[in-house]
């Protein structure tokens, strides 16, 4: 049974969440700030947390950063009143995996906690540590068992969401891959034509691997979606 962490100083949606987590079959252990996020961790890790980014003590953003710095890659999602994109890539920039506005439909909150799960499982299954596959093009690799990403001499971190979309793209490179499809595989779930979630984890997968002068890889297909190949 998976252990779900929920942390938000705001009792009711704390308690709601839970309530909502706990009939869906999962543990639930909740905490108020971000502070008790990391004893939390350091006690019993939990298999996903939900961290709402406005907390005392500690708020999510930095709980996140720590956690990262720490070395732990339990799969993150963050809350946030906010809607702007900066705000939702300061989230990204943290280490969070995906994130979620308030308010939100619990049915979607859900479907995300699946997805981060399910890619988490697939991480930890058995693999052979000796036989590490490379998704490659021009001087951009990704090693697919040890989860780590070259541009050129140039070793790149990325969070769990944005190593999963940018080997979707690599293992389909030339391929334009549309909105449904890279919602369904990566999050397994498609969230509509109106969601701008996609566009914001290009936006900074294009950041953290396309710097200064680096030729661009990663093409948009306008009213189609996404691909990977040589400019």
């Amino acid at each position: 049974m998976a252990l779900i962490l929920i942390a938000d100083d705001d009792r009711a949606i704390r308690e709601s969440l839970g309530r909502a987590l706990r009939l869906e079959g999962y543990e639930v252990a909740m905490v108020a700030n971000g502070a008790d996020v990391l004893t939390a961790f350091r006690s019993t890790p939990p298999d996903v947390a939900v961290l709402d980014v406005m907390m005392p003590t500690i708020d999510g953003l930095m709980a996140c950063r720590v956690l990262r710095t720490e070395g732990i890659h339990t799969p993150i999602l963050m809350l946030t009143a906010r809607t702007e994109t900066q705000d939702r890539v300061a989230g990204l920039d943290a280490g969070a995996d995906d994130y979620l506005a308030k308010p939100f439909e619990l049915d979607e909150l859900l479907a995300r906690i699946r997805a981060l799960l399910r890619r988490s499982r697939i991480e930890t299954s058995d693999v052979d540590p000796n036989a590490d596959s490379i998704l490659q093009i021009a001087d951009l690799q990704l090693h697919q068992h040890s989860r780590r990403v070259w541009r050129g001499e140039r070793e790149i971190e990325l969070s769990k969401t944005e190593f999963d979309l940018l080997e979707l793209l690599l293992y389909n490179q030339g391929i334009v891959l549309d909105h449904s499809t890279i919602y369904d595989r990566i999050w397994g779930y498609d969230f509509g034509p109106e969601s701008k979630n996609l566009a914001v984890y290009i936006s900074y997968l294009r950041r953290k691997i396309e710097v200064d002068d680096e030729p661009k890889l990663i093409h948009t297909v306008r009213g189609v979606g996404y691909t990977v190949r040589l400019p």
